[in-house]
Protein backbone atom coordinates (compact mmCIF):
# COMPACT_ATOMS: atom_id res chain seq x y z
CA UNK A 1 0.00 0.00 0.00
CA UNK A 2 1.43 3.38 -0.90
CA UNK A 3 1.68 5.63 2.11
CA UNK A 4 -0.02 8.98 1.59
CA UNK A 5 -0.09 8.76 -2.19
CA UNK A 6 -3.04 8.99 -4.54
CA UNK A 7 -4.07 5.48 -5.52
CA UNK A 8 -3.62 4.07 -8.97
CA UNK A 9 -5.10 0.87 -10.34
CA UNK A 10 -5.63 -1.33 -7.33
CA UNK A 11 -3.83 -4.56 -6.59
CA UNK A 12 -5.79 -7.29 -4.90
CA UNK A 13 -5.12 -7.54 -1.19
CA UNK A 14 -3.63 -11.00 -1.77
CA UNK A 15 -1.03 -9.43 -4.06
CA UNK A 16 -0.11 -7.02 -1.29
CA UNK A 17 0.28 -9.94 1.11
CA UNK A 18 2.49 -11.89 -1.33
CA UNK A 19 4.63 -8.82 -1.96
CA UNK A 20 5.25 -8.48 1.77
CA UNK A 21 6.04 -12.21 2.00
CA UNK A 22 8.61 -11.84 -0.79
CA UNK A 23 10.14 -8.95 1.12
CA UNK A 24 10.34 -11.06 4.30
CA UNK A 25 11.95 -13.95 2.40
CA UNK A 26 14.52 -11.63 0.80
CA UNK A 27 15.41 -10.06 4.14
CA UNK A 28 15.66 -13.47 5.86
CA UNK A 29 18.02 -14.56 3.07
CA UNK A 30 20.14 -11.49 3.82
CA UNK A 31 19.87 -10.12 0.28
CA UNK A 32 19.63 -6.51 -0.84
CA UNK A 33 17.30 -5.19 -3.54
CA UNK A 34 20.28 -5.06 -5.87
CA UNK A 35 21.28 -8.68 -5.23
CA UNK A 36 17.73 -9.94 -5.81
CA UNK A 37 17.48 -7.83 -8.95
CA UNK A 38 20.77 -9.27 -10.28
CA UNK A 39 19.28 -12.78 -10.11
CA UNK A 40 16.44 -11.68 -12.41
CA UNK A 41 18.54 -9.34 -14.57
CA UNK A 42 16.23 -6.45 -13.71
CA UNK A 43 16.64 -3.17 -11.85
CA UNK A 44 16.36 -2.95 -8.09
CA UNK A 45 13.27 -0.78 -8.62
CA UNK A 46 11.47 -3.79 -10.08
CA UNK A 47 12.04 -5.77 -6.87
CA UNK A 48 10.81 -2.83 -4.78
CA UNK A 49 7.67 -2.51 -6.90
CA UNK A 50 6.95 -6.24 -6.68
CA UNK A 51 7.23 -6.12 -2.90
CA UNK A 52 4.97 -3.07 -2.70
CA UNK A 53 2.38 -4.63 -5.05
CA UNK A 54 2.81 -1.78 -7.52
CA UNK A 55 3.17 -4.26 -10.39
CA UNK A 56 1.78 -7.68 -11.15
CA UNK A 57 3.76 -10.69 -9.95
CA UNK A 58 5.21 -12.52 -12.95
CA UNK A 59 5.37 -16.26 -12.31
CA UNK A 60 8.91 -16.81 -13.75
CA UNK A 61 10.24 -13.93 -11.63
CA UNK A 62 8.62 -15.22 -8.45
CA UNK A 63 9.77 -18.79 -9.05
CA UNK A 64 13.35 -17.63 -9.57
CA UNK A 65 13.25 -15.43 -6.48
CA UNK A 66 11.99 -18.29 -4.34
CA UNK A 67 15.00 -20.33 -5.47
CA UNK A 68 17.37 -17.45 -4.73
CA UNK A 69 15.77 -16.99 -1.28
CA UNK A 70 16.35 -20.65 -0.43
CA UNK A 71 12.80 -22.01 -0.83
CA UNK A 72 13.49 -25.46 -2.27
CA UNK A 73 10.50 -27.53 -1.15
CA UNK A 74 8.57 -28.18 -4.42
CA UNK A 75 5.23 -28.25 -2.60
CA UNK A 76 5.90 -24.92 -0.89
CA UNK A 77 6.94 -23.35 -4.19
CA UNK A 78 3.85 -24.74 -5.92
CA UNK A 79 1.54 -23.34 -3.22
CA UNK A 80 3.19 -19.92 -3.48
CA UNK A 81 2.89 -19.87 -7.26
CA UNK A 82 -0.77 -20.93 -7.05
CA UNK A 83 -1.38 -17.91 -4.80
CA UNK A 84 0.41 -15.69 -7.31
CA UNK A 85 -1.95 -16.89 -10.05
CA UNK A 86 -4.94 -16.14 -7.85
CA UNK A 87 -3.57 -12.72 -6.85
CA UNK A 88 -3.07 -11.71 -10.48
CA UNK A 89 -6.68 -12.39 -11.41
CA UNK A 90 -8.74 -9.19 -11.64
CA UNK A 91 -11.14 -8.63 -8.74
CA UNK A 92 -14.87 -8.98 -9.34
CA UNK A 93 -15.10 -5.19 -9.51
CA UNK A 94 -13.00 -5.21 -12.70
CA UNK A 95 -16.17 -5.66 -14.75
CA UNK A 96 -17.34 -2.28 -13.45
CA UNK A 97 -14.18 -0.50 -14.64
CA UNK A 98 -16.32 1.64 -16.98
CA UNK A 99 -17.73 3.48 -13.94
CA UNK A 100 -15.10 2.69 -11.28
CA UNK A 101 -12.23 5.19 -10.99
CA UNK A 102 -8.80 3.63 -10.51
CA UNK A 103 -8.36 5.45 -7.21
CA UNK A 104 -11.58 3.91 -5.82
CA UNK A 105 -10.91 0.35 -7.00
CA UNK A 106 -8.33 0.07 -4.21
CA UNK A 107 -11.09 0.93 -1.72
CA UNK A 108 -13.32 -1.85 -3.05
CA UNK A 109 -10.44 -4.32 -2.81
CA UNK A 110 -9.69 -3.35 0.79
CA UNK A 111 -13.36 -3.35 1.74
CA UNK A 112 -13.89 -6.85 0.41
CA UNK A 113 -10.88 -8.28 2.26
CA UNK A 114 -11.19 -6.52 5.62
CA UNK A 115 -12.39 -8.22 8.80
CA UNK A 116 -13.15 -4.85 10.40
CA UNK A 117 -14.37 -1.70 8.65
CA UNK A 118 -14.70 1.43 10.76
CA UNK A 119 -16.00 4.69 9.30
CA UNK A 120 -16.92 8.25 10.15
CA UNK A 121 -19.46 9.87 7.82
CA UNK A 122 -20.63 13.49 8.19
CA UNK A 123 -22.44 13.82 4.84
CA UNK A 124 -24.10 10.65 3.51
CA UNK A 125 -25.23 7.21 4.53
CA UNK A 126 -22.20 4.93 3.90
CA UNK A 127 -22.40 3.09 0.58
CA UNK A 128 -22.65 -0.34 2.21
CA UNK A 129 -25.91 0.72 3.88
CA UNK A 130 -27.56 2.75 1.09
CA UNK A 131 -30.82 1.82 -0.59
CA UNK A 132 -30.86 1.91 -4.40
CA UNK A 133 -33.04 5.04 -4.48
CA UNK A 134 -30.82 6.87 -2.02
CA UNK A 135 -27.71 5.81 -3.97
CA UNK A 136 -29.25 7.10 -7.21
CA UNK A 137 -29.92 10.49 -5.61
CA UNK A 138 -26.43 10.76 -4.09
CA UNK A 139 -24.66 9.74 -7.30
CA UNK A 140 -26.76 12.08 -9.43
CA UNK A 141 -25.90 15.00 -7.14
CA UNK A 142 -22.20 14.17 -7.26
CA UNK A 143 -22.05 13.44 -11.00
CA UNK A 144 -24.56 15.76 -12.68
CA UNK A 145 -23.06 15.20 -16.15
CA UNK A 146 -23.24 11.39 -16.01
CA UNK A 147 -25.76 9.53 -18.16
CA UNK A 148 -28.55 7.57 -16.54
CA UNK A 149 -26.88 4.36 -17.71
CA UNK A 150 -23.67 5.32 -15.88
CA UNK A 151 -25.60 6.11 -12.71
CA UNK A 152 -27.43 2.79 -12.93
CA UNK A 153 -24.11 0.95 -13.34
CA UNK A 154 -22.67 2.74 -10.32
CA UNK A 155 -25.69 1.78 -8.24
CA UNK A 156 -25.28 -1.83 -9.38
CA UNK A 157 -21.64 -1.72 -8.26
CA UNK A 158 -22.71 -0.36 -4.87
CA UNK A 159 -25.29 -3.14 -4.56
CA UNK A 160 -22.65 -5.79 -5.27
CA UNK A 161 -20.37 -4.27 -2.65
CA UNK A 162 -23.16 -4.65 -0.11
CA UNK A 163 -23.19 -8.43 -0.62
CA UNK A 164 -20.19 -8.73 1.72
CA UNK A 165 -22.48 -7.92 4.67
CA UNK A 166 -24.50 -11.11 4.13
CA UNK A 167 -21.73 -13.52 3.16
CA UNK A 168 -20.85 -16.46 5.40
CA UNK A 169 -18.13 -14.59 7.31
CA UNK A 170 -18.92 -10.88 6.97
CA UNK A 171 -16.66 -8.14 8.29
CA UNK A 172 -17.63 -6.14 11.35
CA UNK A 173 -18.93 -2.78 10.08
CA UNK A 174 -18.78 -0.03 12.72
CA UNK A 175 -20.06 3.36 11.53
CA UNK A 176 -20.32 6.69 13.32
CA UNK A 177 -22.51 9.22 11.46
CA UNK A 178 -23.31 12.84 12.17
CA UNK A 179 -26.95 13.74 12.73
CA UNK A 180 -26.52 15.89 9.61
CA UNK A 181 -26.61 12.72 7.53
CA UNK A 182 -30.19 12.04 8.64
CA UNK A 183 -31.32 15.67 8.37
CA UNK A 184 -30.06 16.35 4.85
CA UNK A 185 -33.00 15.70 2.45
CA UNK A 186 -31.81 13.35 -0.29
CA UNK A 187 -34.27 12.03 -2.86
CA UNK A 188 -37.34 13.28 -1.01
CA UNK A 189 -39.18 12.21 2.13
CA UNK A 190 -40.13 8.78 0.80
CA UNK A 191 -36.54 7.93 -0.11
CA UNK A 192 -35.32 9.10 3.29
CA UNK A 193 -37.96 7.09 5.16
CA UNK A 194 -37.00 3.93 3.27
CA UNK A 195 -33.31 4.65 3.87
CA UNK A 196 -33.80 5.11 7.59
CA UNK A 197 -35.82 1.88 7.69
CA UNK A 198 -32.80 0.15 6.11
CA UNK A 199 -30.59 1.57 8.87
CA UNK A 200 -32.97 0.35 11.57
CA UNK A 201 -32.84 -3.14 10.04
CA UNK A 202 -29.04 -2.92 9.93
CA UNK A 203 -28.92 -2.19 13.66
CA UNK A 204 -30.34 -5.68 14.27
CA UNK A 205 -27.56 -7.36 12.28
CA UNK A 206 -24.89 -8.73 14.64
CA UNK A 207 -21.99 -7.68 12.40
CA UNK A 208 -23.08 -4.02 12.21
CA UNK A 209 -22.62 -1.32 14.83
CA UNK A 210 -24.23 2.01 13.99
CA UNK A 211 -23.95 5.18 16.06
CA UNK A 212 -25.31 8.68 15.42
CA UNK A 213 -23.59 11.77 16.81
CA UNK A 214 -26.35 14.26 17.75
CA UNK A 215 -25.86 17.99 17.17
CA UNK A 216 -26.23 18.47 20.90
CA UNK A 217 -22.86 16.85 21.59
CA UNK A 218 -21.10 19.80 19.97
CA UNK A 219 -17.66 19.61 18.31
CA UNK A 220 -15.71 16.38 18.00
CA UNK A 221 -12.23 15.28 16.81
CA UNK A 222 -13.10 14.49 13.16
CA UNK A 223 -15.06 17.49 11.95
CA UNK A 224 -12.70 17.94 9.00
CA UNK A 225 -14.23 15.16 6.88
CA UNK A 226 -15.13 11.50 6.35
CA UNK A 227 -12.71 8.58 6.51
CA UNK A 228 -12.52 4.77 6.76
CA UNK A 229 -10.17 2.40 8.58
CA UNK A 230 -9.67 -1.18 7.36
CA UNK A 231 -8.24 -4.06 9.38
CA UNK A 232 -7.28 -7.46 7.95
CA UNK A 233 -6.84 -11.01 9.19
CA UNK A 234 -3.44 -11.34 7.49
CA UNK A 235 -0.63 -10.43 9.92
CA UNK A 236 1.43 -9.01 7.04
CA UNK A 237 -1.08 -6.22 6.45
CA UNK A 238 -1.19 -3.08 8.60
CA UNK A 239 -4.41 -1.18 9.22
CA UNK A 240 -5.17 1.19 6.35
CA UNK A 241 -6.90 4.58 6.61
CA UNK A 242 -8.72 5.97 3.58
CA UNK A 243 -9.48 9.66 3.00
CA UNK A 244 -11.39 10.75 -0.09
CA UNK A 245 -11.56 14.04 -1.99
CA UNK A 246 -13.44 15.24 -5.07
CA UNK A 247 -10.71 14.06 -7.42
CA UNK A 248 -9.06 11.11 -5.73
CA UNK A 249 -8.12 9.45 -2.47
CA UNK A 250 -5.23 8.90 -0.10
CA UNK A 251 -4.43 5.57 1.53
CA UNK A 252 -2.34 5.68 4.71
CA UNK A 253 -0.72 2.69 6.41
CA UNK A 254 1.97 4.23 8.63
CA UNK A 255 1.22 3.39 12.27
CA UNK A 256 1.21 7.00 13.53
CA UNK A 257 -1.06 8.20 10.73
CA UNK A 258 -3.61 5.43 11.19
CA UNK A 259 -3.51 5.84 14.97
CA UNK A 260 -4.65 9.45 14.63
CA UNK A 261 -7.78 8.36 12.77
CA UNK A 262 -8.39 5.43 15.12
CA UNK A 263 -8.12 7.61 18.22
CA UNK A 264 -10.56 10.14 16.74
CA UNK A 265 -13.07 7.35 16.06
CA UNK A 266 -12.59 5.90 19.53
CA UNK A 267 -13.39 9.26 21.13
CA UNK A 268 -16.45 9.75 18.92
CA UNK A 269 -17.68 6.22 19.59
CA UNK A 270 -17.41 6.88 23.33
CA UNK A 271 -19.38 10.14 22.91
CA UNK A 272 -22.15 8.80 20.67
CA UNK A 273 -25.23 6.97 21.99
CA UNK A 274 -25.00 3.18 21.86
CA UNK A 275 -27.09 0.83 19.71
CA UNK A 276 -30.42 0.94 21.57
CA UNK A 277 -30.53 4.74 21.62
CA UNK A 278 -29.39 4.85 17.98
CA UNK A 279 -32.46 2.81 16.97
CA UNK A 280 -34.69 5.10 19.00
CA UNK A 281 -33.14 8.13 17.31
CA UNK A 282 -33.61 6.62 13.87
CA UNK A 283 -37.22 5.69 14.56
CA UNK A 284 -38.00 9.21 15.80
CA UNK A 285 -36.39 10.72 12.69
CA UNK A 286 -38.38 8.41 10.40
CA UNK A 287 -41.62 9.51 12.05
CA UNK A 288 -40.71 13.16 11.42
CA UNK A 289 -40.57 12.61 7.64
Amino acid sequence: MNDARPAGAAPTVLRVVLGKRLQDLRERAGLSYEQAAHALDVTHATIRRMEKAEVGLRLPYVEKLLQVYGITDPLEVERFLDLVKEANRPGWWHRFRDVLPDWFSAFVSLEGSAVLIRAYEPHYIPGLLQTDDYAHAVLRAGRPQASQAEIDRSVALRRERQALLTREEPPLLWVVMDETVLRRPIGGAGVMRAQISRLIEACDMPQIRLQVLPFSLGPHPAMYGPFHIFRFAQPELPDVAYVESLVGAIYLDERNDVSAFREALDRMSAQAPQATRTQEFLDARRKEL
